[in-house]
């Protein structure tokens, strides 16, 4: 997969609709904007954009497609929600029922889809700093985690905030912080330093989304917002569908990272 990374994101796209690629997107498109989706139906639209809204960590909206298109035109114009991200989840009644390379089965359904920042969205600004990426390094996925935060409710929806974990050396944590507090439309600075413990998280080593990832003797656990955080909540809430991306199997938009910055 590695010899992907040269791509454009129109070309990794193309890969992806044909199901010529179906990976996790950490490190692909450098210097690109990613994003996570969620689609619901029309009817459940207005309480998930409000739940959004007040839960902007996890899930800050970058686009909204509406029910009778495939074309997010804010982040990839021209562009297809229903075929151009490598892995799918389909949740019905809150639980995962199936995996899928693309949701033509699913058009004229009626689903909203949002696409949510993502944090693979930083990770160029991390390693231009020359700060350690540990899932880039090992080629797996990053580590995701339910914790024992609640996001706050809107409408019918609520649910604990899913995070992702990147370990750093002491001497670096501050540096990472605020490399990635430049990025708020992608989660932004880390919701939690240190002690897993703290905010939930049993055992470091047993991610509940993605792979574990070496955590070298001294290194600290830096925990950022995530936008897999709907998928724990659709278990929360129960809608009837809720269609996502596979954690780490991102969106890769047209959006360059930097234009997402702030100063």
């Amino acid at each position: 997969m590695r010899s992907e990374t040269s791509k454009s994101p129109s070309e990794l796209r193309a890969l992806f609709r044909r199901n010529k690629l179906v990976a996790p997107t950490a490190g692909l498109a450098k210097g690109y904007a990613q994003a996570n989706l969620a689609m619901l139906p029309r009817e459940l639209a207005f309480d998930f954009m409000l739940f959004a809204q007040r839960n902007p960590k996890p899930c800050p909206v970058l686009d909204v497609i509406e029910a009778d298109s495939c074309e997010p035109t804010v982040v990839a114009p021209g562009a297809d929600i229903y075929t151009d991200i490598p892995l799918y989840r389909i949740y019905q009644h809150g639980v995962l029922t199936a995996e899928v390379k693309d949701l033509k089965n699913f058009r004229k359904k009626g689903l909203v889809g949002f696409l949510l920042g993502c944090s693979f969205s930083f990770e160029t600004a991390l390693l231009n700093a020359g700060l350690p990426v540990r899932h880039i390094e090992e080629n797996c996925n990053v580590p995701m985690y339910i914790t024992n935060m609640a996001c706050t409710p809107a409408g019918i929806f609520h649910g604990p905030m899913v995070v992702s974990m990147r370990p750093m050396p002491p001497s670096m944590v501050v540096r990472s912080t605020l490399v990635t507090a430049r990025f708020p439309a992608v989660h932004g600075a880390p919701v939690h330093i240190g002690d897993p413990g703290q905010i939930g998280i049993r055992d470091i080593n047993r991610p509940d989304f993605g792979d574990s990832v070496t955590i070298k003797p001294g290194e600290v656990p830096v925990f950022w917002a995530c936008g897999v955080t709907p998928q724990a909540v659709a278990m929360a809430v129960k809608p009837e569908i809720m269609i996502t991306h596979a954690p780490g199997h991102m969106f890769i938009c047209d959006v360059r990272d930097e234009d997402l910055a702030v100063f």
